[in-house]
């Protein structure tokens, strides 16, 4: 020891220390030494202070019991963010301070967003890697495409192979579609509830009939502007959420218009939720919102529990429009898939209902359904609502369609206007209308048959709408839930009666499947354009004149055909006018189709009785048909002209539209020829039922007393056309306007003469 310098014994003074203290923190204060250190007494126990002294200052950690824990991941799943007062009453209950409460709170709810996080990283990243082993592939099979009918080298042409360009597209629209599934899968397992529909890719708009429109009097959709402007097959919010504008100003416009759209559809889906929830409610059987009519004949609105029940949204409803509201419940020989299958098809929702719905269209499908099916299906659609009357304007509604299904067989499909009703007049003379929340509850019956619960419930300006027509619009009988189930009834009827006649070659009218079939396609076309001539529809480019010397309840509209299919080529005159009648809508019905009184108000059947050649039946009833009729061979001067007709009638109301037809044509039709060469002019009547205690001392147009009757009377509208001319550049005569007239006047003169009427 004596040759060993002091910087040697430092270090082996300070080796002991050091080992000392790892041995006291690391073993827990065993009595176990370490080889080589020192044995100095005093050294060890300055060392030992030392550690003492640091444990004491160390601070004890507390661990929560079983049961803190438990009732603390309780209270997390009910309120994951409590107040000051449910911590401090956590804290009595528990044992615990104020603050523990609360950092365990906070150390929960990092915990679980950390959870999330990493489970939807792993789920992103699983994406990513499969995406991108998608797109090496195509690229891979794009840089050396071969021609699948050679198997040589393809060459872009621009004619048999699309270019890179298109491919790329393809890819990245088929990369959304798949985010927002995976979007939509994340929401469902951790929040527990399904993605509102608005997030599935929009489908091109649709039209009905042929005849795409835009919407008059609202605001223009920007989803469909902004459509225009991205790929084929890729959604709006697609398209931009993906383009590369050039410039910032582009890029700030861009992301305005997405922010706009998304906001948009976000708010549809908050109105179309809100809407079935209404409706389901209003459908409810034994329901205090709904009051029978003394008669037990129908249902009519509680407006005071209603507005107790269902607050209306600010600014939404004008204390200046008349409400009507309507429920009827019925049963339809399908089942309630088909049903809806019917209603979110716009062109088989037109054909269902052809006497209510004049024109209709598909503005934006905001989503087709979930997994295959219609449920959340949600639509933006345009329809102009009809009564057949040129007494009442064409309803004109922008609305919301949202279908869901609410059990096994059960399903709802609810309607509601979107925009506000505009002030001032409409150029064409559409009444302001909303639709507020209606349609229908279906529910599966044992049967194979299916119950429906229907419901209408709108607003609208009576303003437009003469007086003759007000009380019954306002008691809901114009637009009522009894029309739309009963023409739903009506067709559903003629389908399975169609489809039974199909079982054999031929049925009682002697023809075969096709012929009937053309029969029936023909006798729509000519429903359809008789119901356009009275309301004035613009389907068919309806212009209506203003005569001064007319009466203001005769309505006289024109239009040129100079080569529309299915119709004369010229100028087409209609003229209709509606009445009120003494006399149930069955009597009048009864008495205009009986063939052999036809003579005693129709001109066509050359003074004699007509004779029934062809009956296609539409239903179980007989006068619920198609017919081909023929005046008596020895009075008719013409035999090569027969006369189709259709009639119905039900509780809702009656119609007969006829047209006369070339019997070599109508042949040919049967034979199985194009219905669409047959020519049509149709004229005819629409009966609603009414009583006249609501119009007493109103005239009819003909300047008539009404509503002096004790009994039940109807509305009574009748409409001509007529072919004044065979050159659609011909002016229009004064003399072709007076005949139509003239002949409207002596038919209704003739009908109240037979029924011995005033």
């Amino acid at each position: 020891m004596e040759g060993q310098s002091e910087i040697d014994r430092f270090g082996e003074l300070f080796e002991g220390s050091f080992m000392g203290r790892l041995r006291d923190e690391g073993s827990g204060g065993s009595d176990n030494q370490f080889d080589g250190a020192s044995g100095d007494d005093d050294q060890d126990d300055a060392v030992d202070e030392e550690a003492e002294v640091l444990t004491r200052k160390r601070k004890k950690y507390h661990r929560h019991s079983p049961y803190q824990i438990q009732e603390l991941e309780a209270f997390f799943k009910e309120c994951p963010h409590p107040d000051e007062k449910q911590r401090l009453e956590l804290s009595r209950r528990l044992g615990l301070e104020s603050k523990q409460i609360k950092f365990w709170f906070q150390n929960r709810r990092t915990q679980m967003k950390t959870q999330m996080e990493r489970h939807e990283n792993i789920m992103l990243r699983d994406d990513n890697n499969r995406l991108r082993n998608e797109n090496d592939a195509m690229r891979s099979k794009l840089a050396d495409p071969i021609c699948s009918n050679c198997g040589g080298t393809a060459v872009f042409n621009g004619t048999g192979m699309v270019s890179y360009g298109e491919n790329l597209l393809r890819v990245e629209n088929a990369r959304l579609k798949d985010e927002v599934a995976r979007v939509r899968a994340l929401t469902d397992k951790f929040l527990g509830k399904q993605l509102p529909t608005a997030f599935l890719p929009s489908s091109p708009p649709r039209s009905n009939r042929g005849s795409e429109f835009s919407p008059q009097r609202h605001v223009p959709n920007v989803s469909i502007a902004a459509s225009a402007a991205v790929p084929m097959g890729m959604s709006s919010l697609d398209g931009m959420s993906n383009a590369s504008p050039a410039t910032p100003y582009a890029r700030t416009a861009a992301a305005m218009a997405r922010n706009q759209l998304s906001a948009e559809k976000s708010a549809y889906i908050d109105v179309a939720i809100a809407s079935m929830n209404e409706l389901i409610k209003m459908a409810e059987p034994n329901s205090r919102l709904w009051l029978r009519t003394l008669d037990g004949a129908k249902e009519v609105l509680n407006h005071e529990e209603f507005s107790q029940l269902f607050t209306p949204r600010a600014g939404v409803r004008r204390g200046d429009l008349m409400t009507e509201a309507s429920r009827e419940t019925g049963i339809v020989p399908i089942n309630s898939l088909a049903v809806v299958e019917i209603l979110m098809d716009v062109n088989r929702w037109a054909e269902t209902f052809p006497c209510i719905i004049a024109r209709s269209s598909t503005i934006e499908v905001i989503s087709s359904g979930i997994r295959g099916n219609r449920n959340g299906a949600l639509q933006v659609m345009h329809a102009e609502f009809q009564v057949l009357t040129p007494l009442v304007p064409l309803r004109q509604v922008r609305f919301l369609r949202f279908c869901k299904q609410h059990g096994e067989g059960m399903w709802a499909v609810v309607d509601v206007s979107i925009g506000m009703i505009e002030d001032g007049s409409d150029p064409r003379g559409f009444a302001n209308c909303r639709r507020l929340p209606s349609g229908c509850v279906l529910q599966d019956m044992p049967n194979g048959c299916s119950k429906v619960t229907w419901i209408e419930h709108s607003e609208y300006d009576e303003t437009a709408v003469h007086p003759l027509y007000h009380s019954f619009l306002s008691s809901g009988m114009g637009f009522s839930a009894q029309r739309w189930m009963a023409s739903l009834q009506r067709h559903c009827e003629c389908l399975l009666t169609f489809i039974s006649s199909t079982s054999s070659n031929e049925d009682s009218s002697g023809m075969n499947a096709s012929g009937r079939r053309n029969m029936l396609k023909l006798a729509q076309r000519m429903t359809d354009n008789f119901c356009s001539g009275i309301c004035a529809s613009p389907l068919h480019d309806w212009e209506i004149l203003h005569l001064g010397n007319m009466s203001g309840d005769v309505r006289v509209t024109t239009r040129k055909n100079a080569g529309r299919p299915g119709e004369p080529p010229g100028i087409v005159l209609s003229a209709a006018t509606s009445i009120w009648m003494p006399i149930a809508h069955g009597t009048v019905f009864n008495f205009v189709r009986n063939e052999q009184l036809r003579s005693e108000w129709d001109i066509l059947s050359h003074g004699g009785p007509m004779q029934e050649i062809v009956h296609v039946a539409k239903g179980q009833r007989r006068d619920k048909c198609v017919s081909l009729l023929r005046a008596n061979a020895l009075s008719a001067t013409d035999t090569s002209m027969v006369i189709l007709q259709e009639t119905w009638t039900d509780a809702s109301g009656s119609l007969i539209a006829y047209a006369p037809v070339d019997i070599t044509l109508i042949e040919s039709v049967i034979s199985g020829g194009d219905p669409n060469s047959v020519a049509l002019l149709p004229s005819g009547f629409a009966l609603l039922p009414d009583s006249p205690s609501h119009i007493d001392g109103l005239k009819n147009p003909d300047g008539s007393l009404i509503g002096t009757a004790d009994s039940s009377g109807c509305l009574m509208t009748i409409g001509f056309q007529i072919l004044v001319s065979s050159t659609p550049a011909a002016k229009l005569t004064a003399e072709s306007v007076e005949t139509v007239h003239n002949l409207l006047s002596r038919t209704i003169q003739r009908i109240k003469t037979a029924l011995r009427l005033p």
